[in-house]
Protein backbone atom coordinates (compact mmCIF):
# COMPACT_ATOMS: atom_id res chain seq x y z
CA UNK A 1 0.00 0.00 0.00
CA UNK A 2 1.25 3.66 -1.33
CA UNK A 3 1.73 5.84 2.13
CA UNK A 4 2.44 9.49 2.16
CA UNK A 5 5.84 11.16 2.78
CA UNK A 6 6.89 11.99 6.53
CA UNK A 7 6.45 15.26 7.53
CA UNK A 8 9.10 17.28 7.93
CA UNK A 9 9.94 21.01 8.53
CA UNK A 10 10.60 22.99 5.55
CA UNK A 11 14.12 24.86 5.74
CA UNK A 12 12.67 28.11 6.34
CA UNK A 13 10.18 26.54 8.86
CA UNK A 14 9.05 29.30 11.52
CA UNK A 15 9.41 28.13 14.43
CA UNK A 16 6.47 30.88 15.96
CA UNK A 17 3.12 29.38 17.99
CA UNK A 18 1.24 31.89 15.48
CA UNK A 19 -1.38 34.25 16.45
CA UNK A 20 -3.21 33.85 20.10
CA UNK A 21 -6.52 34.52 18.22
CA UNK A 22 -6.55 31.86 15.49
CA UNK A 23 -9.21 29.26 14.94
CA UNK A 24 -9.51 26.53 12.08
CA UNK A 25 -13.13 25.59 10.86
CA UNK A 26 -13.67 22.41 9.24
CA UNK A 27 -16.66 21.41 7.77
CA UNK A 28 -17.87 18.54 6.83
CA UNK A 29 -18.19 16.09 3.19
CA UNK A 30 -18.19 12.56 4.29
CA UNK A 31 -14.67 10.66 3.34
CA UNK A 32 -13.94 14.70 1.01
CA UNK A 33 -12.71 15.76 4.55
CA UNK A 34 -9.76 14.03 3.78
CA UNK A 35 -8.76 17.09 1.77
CA UNK A 36 -8.43 19.15 4.75
CA UNK A 37 -5.77 16.71 5.91
CA UNK A 38 -3.64 17.26 3.12
CA UNK A 39 -4.09 21.76 4.06
CA UNK A 40 -2.85 21.05 7.58
CA UNK A 41 0.11 18.82 5.85
CA UNK A 42 1.63 22.02 4.32
CA UNK A 43 0.69 24.42 7.39
CA UNK A 44 2.60 21.91 9.67
CA UNK A 45 5.71 21.41 7.22
CA UNK A 46 5.99 25.99 7.38
CA UNK A 47 4.75 25.82 10.86
CA UNK A 48 5.41 22.87 13.16
CA UNK A 49 5.01 24.52 16.30
CA UNK A 50 2.11 26.20 15.18
CA UNK A 51 -1.16 27.01 18.16
CA UNK A 52 -4.42 26.43 17.51
CA UNK A 53 -6.27 27.79 20.32
CA UNK A 54 -9.87 27.53 18.90
CA UNK A 55 -10.94 24.31 17.10
CA UNK A 56 -14.30 23.80 15.69
CA UNK A 57 -15.41 20.87 13.31
CA UNK A 58 -19.04 19.59 11.47
CA UNK A 59 -19.77 16.31 10.30
CA UNK A 60 -16.48 14.29 8.76
CA UNK A 61 -14.68 17.70 10.06
CA UNK A 62 -15.26 17.11 13.73
CA UNK A 63 -12.83 13.72 13.40
CA UNK A 64 -10.15 15.96 12.22
CA UNK A 65 -10.99 19.33 15.01
CA UNK A 66 -11.31 16.02 17.72
CA UNK A 67 -7.63 15.16 16.90
CA UNK A 68 -6.11 18.17 16.62
CA UNK A 69 -7.49 19.52 20.00
CA UNK A 70 -6.77 15.96 21.65
CA UNK A 71 -3.12 15.62 20.79
CA UNK A 72 -0.27 15.53 22.80
CA UNK A 73 2.67 16.50 20.79
CA UNK A 74 3.05 19.71 18.33
CA UNK A 75 1.23 20.70 15.80
CA UNK A 76 3.27 18.61 13.01
CA UNK A 77 2.88 15.39 15.26
CA UNK A 78 -0.58 15.70 15.29
CA UNK A 79 -0.68 16.63 11.51
CA UNK A 80 1.41 13.13 10.79
CA UNK A 81 -1.43 10.94 13.02
CA UNK A 82 -4.22 12.77 11.53
CA UNK A 83 -2.20 11.96 8.00
CA UNK A 84 -1.85 8.18 8.89
CA UNK A 85 -4.90 8.35 10.13
CA UNK A 86 -7.01 8.95 6.31
CA UNK A 87 -4.27 7.00 4.50
CA UNK A 88 -4.94 3.99 5.52
CA UNK A 89 -8.98 4.53 6.36
CA UNK A 90 -11.18 1.65 4.54
CA UNK A 91 -14.84 1.36 4.00
CA UNK A 92 -14.79 -1.61 7.05
CA UNK A 93 -13.01 0.91 9.20
CA UNK A 94 -16.26 3.30 9.38
CA UNK A 95 -19.11 0.64 8.25
CA UNK A 96 -20.08 -2.85 7.67
CA UNK A 97 -19.40 -3.74 4.52
CA UNK A 98 -20.08 -7.48 4.59
CA UNK A 99 -23.00 -8.95 2.32
CA UNK A 100 -24.96 -10.14 5.06
CA UNK A 101 -25.08 -7.02 7.38
CA UNK A 102 -25.79 -5.05 3.79
CA UNK A 103 -28.19 -7.22 2.83
CA UNK A 104 -30.12 -7.55 6.46
CA UNK A 105 -30.26 -3.42 6.33
CA UNK A 106 -32.00 -3.46 3.01
CA UNK A 107 -34.85 -6.01 3.68
CA UNK A 108 -34.98 -4.96 6.83
CA UNK A 109 -35.32 -1.34 5.17
CA UNK A 110 -38.53 -2.95 2.75
CA UNK A 111 -39.82 -4.93 5.43
CA UNK A 112 -40.54 -1.48 7.48
CA UNK A 113 -41.40 0.10 4.38
CA UNK A 114 -44.42 -1.98 3.72
CA UNK A 115 -45.15 -2.70 7.29
CA UNK A 116 -46.58 0.75 7.67
CA UNK A 117 -44.65 0.92 11.34
CA UNK A 118 -46.18 -1.94 12.76
CA UNK A 119 -44.21 -3.95 15.09
CA UNK A 120 -41.86 -0.97 15.60
CA UNK A 121 -41.19 0.46 18.76
CA UNK A 122 -42.70 3.95 19.32
CA UNK A 123 -39.69 5.21 20.96
CA UNK A 124 -37.40 2.97 19.01
CA UNK A 125 -35.73 1.71 21.69
CA UNK A 126 -35.17 -1.63 21.80
CA UNK A 127 -36.79 -2.60 18.78
CA UNK A 128 -34.85 -5.33 16.66
CA UNK A 129 -36.84 -4.17 13.75
CA UNK A 130 -36.37 -0.90 13.68
CA UNK A 131 -33.88 0.16 10.82
CA UNK A 132 -31.46 3.63 12.24
CA UNK A 133 -29.32 3.45 9.02
CA UNK A 134 -28.14 1.78 5.47
CA UNK A 135 -25.45 1.02 7.30
CA UNK A 136 -23.61 -0.38 11.03
CA UNK A 137 -21.51 2.17 11.61
CA UNK A 138 -19.88 0.16 14.89
CA UNK A 139 -16.67 -0.31 12.99
CA UNK A 140 -16.09 3.54 12.88
CA UNK A 141 -17.24 4.17 16.83
CA UNK A 142 -14.41 1.27 17.62
CA UNK A 143 -11.96 2.96 14.99
CA UNK A 144 -12.36 6.46 16.79
CA UNK A 145 -12.13 5.06 19.75
CA UNK A 146 -8.62 4.20 19.60
CA UNK A 147 -6.93 7.08 17.30
CA UNK A 148 -8.87 9.48 19.59
CA UNK A 149 -7.02 7.59 23.02
CA UNK A 150 -10.39 7.40 24.37
CA UNK A 151 -10.95 6.83 28.21
CA UNK A 152 -14.45 5.30 28.79
CA UNK A 153 -15.48 7.51 26.24
CA UNK A 154 -13.73 10.68 26.74
CA UNK A 155 -11.10 12.01 24.71
CA UNK A 156 -9.07 13.10 27.69
CA UNK A 157 -6.14 15.03 25.58
CA UNK A 158 -8.29 17.76 25.31
CA UNK A 159 -8.52 18.20 29.21
CA UNK A 160 -4.63 18.06 29.06
CA UNK A 161 -4.17 20.80 26.63
CA UNK A 162 -6.89 22.84 27.99
CA UNK A 163 -4.58 22.76 31.40
CA UNK A 164 -1.60 23.28 29.47
CA UNK A 165 -3.11 26.57 28.30
CA UNK A 166 -1.95 25.10 24.43
CA UNK A 167 -5.98 25.20 23.13
CA UNK A 168 -9.02 27.55 24.37
CA UNK A 169 -11.75 25.71 23.14
CA UNK A 170 -12.97 22.55 20.92
CA UNK A 171 -16.11 22.84 19.60
CA UNK A 172 -18.17 20.13 17.59
CA UNK A 173 -21.71 20.74 16.01
CA UNK A 174 -24.33 18.27 15.45
CA UNK A 175 -28.27 18.37 14.55
CA UNK A 176 -30.87 17.51 17.22
CA UNK A 177 -33.15 15.21 15.52
CA UNK A 178 -35.17 15.30 18.91
CA UNK A 179 -35.70 19.58 18.27
CA UNK A 180 -34.54 19.78 14.88
CA UNK A 181 -31.92 22.77 16.09
CA UNK A 182 -27.99 23.26 15.74
CA UNK A 183 -26.24 21.92 18.60
CA UNK A 184 -22.81 22.74 19.14
CA UNK A 185 -21.32 21.03 22.63
CA UNK A 186 -18.28 23.31 23.44
CA UNK A 187 -15.41 22.43 25.93
CA UNK A 188 -13.22 24.94 26.83
CA UNK A 189 -11.85 27.38 29.39
CA UNK A 190 -13.91 30.91 29.92
CA UNK A 191 -16.90 29.87 27.60
CA UNK A 192 -19.03 32.51 27.12
CA UNK A 193 -22.45 30.62 25.69
CA UNK A 194 -24.15 32.39 22.83
CA UNK A 195 -28.24 31.99 21.54
CA UNK A 196 -29.28 32.91 18.39
CA UNK A 197 -32.75 31.25 16.42
CA UNK A 198 -32.48 27.57 15.88
CA UNK A 199 -28.33 27.21 17.21
CA UNK A 200 -27.73 26.03 20.33
CA UNK A 201 -24.17 25.95 22.47
CA UNK A 202 -23.70 23.82 25.09
CA UNK A 203 -20.84 22.86 27.64
CA UNK A 204 -19.69 19.35 27.41
CA UNK A 205 -17.07 16.91 28.08
CA UNK A 206 -16.70 15.81 24.46
CA UNK A 207 -17.07 12.39 23.67
CA UNK A 208 -16.33 9.68 21.48
CA UNK A 209 -20.50 9.75 20.92
CA UNK A 210 -20.25 13.67 20.40
CA UNK A 211 -18.22 13.04 17.54
CA UNK A 212 -19.97 10.02 16.25
CA UNK A 213 -23.27 11.89 16.09
CA UNK A 214 -21.60 15.04 13.92
CA UNK A 215 -20.40 12.65 11.18
CA UNK A 216 -23.74 10.68 11.31
CA UNK A 217 -24.72 11.39 7.25
CA UNK A 218 -28.68 11.78 7.41
CA UNK A 219 -30.44 8.10 6.55
CA UNK A 220 -27.17 6.27 5.72
CA UNK A 221 -25.42 6.50 9.29
CA UNK A 222 -27.92 5.78 12.14
CA UNK A 223 -28.28 9.03 14.13
CA UNK A 224 -26.29 8.90 17.79
CA UNK A 225 -28.23 8.74 21.40
CA UNK A 226 -26.54 11.51 23.34
CA UNK A 227 -28.12 12.70 26.98
CA UNK A 228 -31.21 10.96 26.16
CA UNK A 229 -31.43 12.46 22.67
CA UNK A 230 -31.02 11.77 19.09
CA UNK A 231 -28.44 13.93 17.11
CA UNK A 232 -27.65 13.36 13.20
CA UNK A 233 -24.96 15.60 11.13
CA UNK A 234 -24.17 18.63 11.94
CA UNK A 235 -24.10 20.26 8.88
CA UNK A 236 -28.04 19.28 8.00
CA UNK A 237 -29.09 22.50 10.13
CA UNK A 238 -25.54 24.60 10.80
CA UNK A 239 -26.53 27.41 8.54
CA UNK A 240 -23.48 29.44 10.00
CA UNK A 241 -20.27 27.54 10.42
CA UNK A 242 -18.13 30.03 10.95
CA UNK A 243 -20.36 31.25 14.06
CA UNK A 244 -18.93 29.08 16.72
CA UNK A 245 -15.47 30.32 15.71
CA UNK A 246 -16.10 33.88 15.95
CA UNK A 247 -18.02 33.15 19.67
CA UNK A 248 -15.49 31.43 21.12
CA UNK A 249 -13.24 34.68 20.11
CA UNK A 250 -11.30 33.51 17.25
CA UNK A 251 -10.37 36.71 15.00
CA UNK A 252 -8.23 35.23 12.35
CA UNK A 253 -9.67 32.03 10.91
CA UNK A 254 -8.57 29.50 8.83
CA UNK A 255 -11.68 27.74 6.60
CA UNK A 256 -11.03 24.69 4.64
CA UNK A 257 -14.13 24.21 2.36
CA UNK A 258 -14.41 20.57 0.20
CA UNK A 259 -16.32 22.23 -2.27
CA UNK A 260 -15.06 22.76 -5.77
CA UNK A 261 -15.75 25.97 -7.76
CA UNK A 262 -17.11 25.43 -11.20
CA UNK A 263 -16.29 27.97 -13.71
CA UNK A 264 -19.55 29.31 -15.53
CA UNK A 265 -18.65 26.72 -18.65
CA UNK A 266 -18.65 23.87 -16.13
CA UNK A 267 -22.02 24.72 -14.42
CA UNK A 268 -23.90 24.56 -17.36
CA UNK A 269 -22.77 20.74 -18.19
CA UNK A 270 -25.01 18.11 -17.88
CA UNK A 271 -24.19 15.39 -15.17
CA UNK A 272 -26.83 13.03 -15.74
CA UNK A 273 -27.28 10.47 -18.84
CA UNK A 274 -31.50 10.56 -18.49
CA UNK A 275 -33.89 10.36 -15.99
CA UNK A 276 -31.73 11.54 -12.22
CA UNK A 277 -30.62 8.52 -10.11
CA UNK A 278 -31.48 8.51 -6.59
CA UNK A 279 -27.54 8.86 -6.38
CA UNK A 280 -27.44 11.99 -8.69
CA UNK A 281 -30.66 13.39 -6.06
CA UNK A 282 -29.21 12.70 -3.01
CA UNK A 283 -25.82 14.24 -3.87
CA UNK A 284 -27.46 17.49 -4.78
CA UNK A 285 -29.43 17.60 -1.57
CA UNK A 286 -25.85 16.71 0.68
CA UNK A 287 -24.01 19.15 -1.26
CA UNK A 288 -26.65 21.41 -0.14
CA UNK A 289 -26.32 20.64 3.43
CA UNK A 290 -22.39 20.25 3.90
CA UNK A 291 -20.49 22.74 0.76
CA UNK A 292 -22.72 25.78 0.12
CA UNK A 293 -22.90 27.02 3.74
CA UNK A 294 -19.38 28.39 4.32
CA UNK A 295 -19.83 30.14 1.07
CA UNK A 296 -22.57 31.62 1.87
CA UNK A 297 -21.13 32.69 5.83
CA UNK A 298 -17.96 33.69 4.20
CA UNK A 299 -19.85 36.89 2.19
CA UNK A 300 -21.64 37.43 5.29
CA UNK A 301 -18.47 37.68 7.20
CA UNK A 302 -16.75 40.16 4.46
CA UNK A 303 -19.70 42.45 4.07
CA UNK A 304 -19.72 42.69 8.13
CA UNK A 305 -16.28 43.57 8.44
CA UNK A 306 -16.66 46.27 5.14
CA UNK A 307 -19.17 47.64 7.70
CA UNK A 308 -17.02 48.00 10.74
CA UNK A 309 -14.23 49.39 8.77
CA UNK A 310 -16.69 51.94 7.68
CA UNK A 311 -17.76 52.81 11.25
CA UNK A 312 -15.71 55.54 12.98
CA UNK A 313 -13.97 53.65 16.31
CA UNK A 314 -15.60 54.95 18.98
CA UNK A 315 -18.87 53.26 17.39
CA UNK A 316 -17.81 49.61 16.77
CA UNK A 317 -18.97 49.01 20.38
CA UNK A 318 -17.75 45.52 20.83
CA UNK A 319 -17.45 44.52 17.24
CA UNK A 320 -14.12 43.49 15.73
CA UNK A 321 -12.95 42.57 12.34
CA UNK A 322 -12.58 38.99 11.58
CA UNK A 323 -9.96 37.86 9.06
CA UNK A 324 -10.45 34.57 6.79
CA UNK A 325 -8.52 32.58 5.24
CA UNK A 326 -10.31 30.18 2.56
CA UNK A 327 -9.15 26.90 0.97
CA UNK A 328 -11.28 25.19 -1.54
CA UNK A 329 -9.96 22.25 -3.95
CA UNK A 330 -8.90 22.96 -7.10
CA UNK A 331 -11.07 20.02 -9.10
CA UNK A 332 -13.97 18.56 -8.83
CA UNK A 333 -14.06 15.83 -6.06
CA UNK A 334 -17.40 14.25 -6.90
CA UNK A 335 -16.19 13.65 -10.79
CA UNK A 336 -12.94 12.40 -9.48
CA UNK A 337 -14.93 9.72 -7.00
CA UNK A 338 -15.53 8.04 -10.13
CA UNK A 339 -11.98 6.95 -10.92
CA UNK A 340 -11.79 5.33 -7.80
CA UNK A 341 -15.58 3.10 -7.56
CA UNK A 342 -14.26 0.08 -8.99
CA UNK A 343 -12.15 -0.62 -6.12
CA UNK A 344 -14.63 -0.65 -3.07
CA UNK A 345 -16.26 -3.98 -1.55
CA UNK A 346 -18.20 -5.60 -4.08
CA UNK A 347 -21.27 -5.95 -1.98
CA UNK A 348 -21.03 -2.08 -1.00
CA UNK A 349 -20.74 -1.22 -4.61
CA UNK A 350 -23.25 -3.58 -5.65
CA UNK A 351 -25.79 -1.16 -3.63
CA UNK A 352 -24.26 2.14 -4.43
CA UNK A 353 -24.57 1.12 -8.27
CA UNK A 354 -27.97 0.25 -7.78
CA UNK A 355 -28.50 3.99 -6.24
CA UNK A 356 -27.49 4.96 -9.58
CA UNK A 357 -23.46 6.39 -9.33
CA UNK A 358 -22.38 4.79 -12.49
CA UNK A 359 -25.36 7.34 -14.15
CA UNK A 360 -23.98 10.77 -13.34
CA UNK A 361 -20.82 12.27 -14.61
CA UNK A 362 -20.42 13.30 -10.92
CA UNK A 363 -21.20 11.40 -8.55
CA UNK A 364 -21.25 13.76 -5.38
CA UNK A 365 -22.55 11.40 -3.15
CA UNK A 366 -20.77 8.26 -4.10
CA UNK A 367 -17.51 10.88 -3.18
CA UNK A 368 -19.04 11.45 0.28
CA UNK A 369 -19.14 7.28 0.96
CA UNK A 370 -15.94 6.38 -0.29
CA UNK A 371 -13.72 5.80 2.02
CA UNK A 372 -10.89 4.07 -0.20
CA UNK A 373 -7.51 4.30 0.56
CA UNK A 374 -6.49 5.28 -2.78
CA UNK A 375 -9.34 8.18 -3.26
CA UNK A 376 -8.39 9.41 0.52
CA UNK A 377 -4.85 9.83 -0.55
CA UNK A 378 -5.41 11.38 -3.81
CA UNK A 379 -7.68 13.53 -1.87
CA UNK A 380 -4.86 14.94 0.79
CA UNK A 381 -2.36 15.10 -2.30
CA UNK A 382 -4.49 17.86 -3.62
CA UNK A 383 -5.30 19.14 -0.19
CA UNK A 384 -1.30 19.56 0.02
CA UNK A 385 -0.82 20.95 -3.67
CA UNK A 386 -3.80 23.41 -3.47
CA UNK A 387 -2.25 24.99 0.61
CA UNK A 388 1.20 25.22 -1.50
CA UNK A 389 0.10 26.92 -4.46
CA UNK A 390 -1.15 29.69 -1.92
CA UNK A 391 1.70 29.16 0.32
CA UNK A 392 2.81 32.94 0.58
CA UNK A 393 -0.58 33.87 1.23
CA UNK A 394 -1.04 31.30 4.06
CA UNK A 395 2.75 32.37 5.70
CA UNK A 396 1.76 35.89 5.73
CA UNK A 397 -1.99 34.99 7.19
CA UNK A 398 -0.53 33.21 9.82
CA UNK A 399 2.56 35.42 10.60
CA UNK A 400 1.12 38.81 10.56
CA UNK A 401 1.21 39.95 14.32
Amino acid sequence: MQTLPLLEPTPDASRAPGPPDLGIVMTGGGARAAYQVGFLRCVARRFPELSVPYVTGVSAGAINAALLASHHGTFLQAVQELSELWARLTAGEVFRTDTRSLAVNAINWIRQLASGGVGVSARGLGSPKLVRGLVDTQPLRTFLTEVLHCVDGELTGIRYNLDAGRLQALAISATSYSTGRSVTWIQGNHVQLWQRPQRLPRLATIKVDHVMASAALPLFFPAVQVDNAWYGDGGIRLVAPLSPAVHLGARRIIAVSTRYAASPAEEEEEAIFGYPPPAQVMGILLNSIFLDLLDHDAVRLRRLNDLIEELPPEKRQDLKEVKLLTLRPSADLGKMAGRFEAQLPRAFRFMTRGLGTKETRSPDFLSLILFQPDYLRALIEMGERDAEARVGEIDAFLGEP
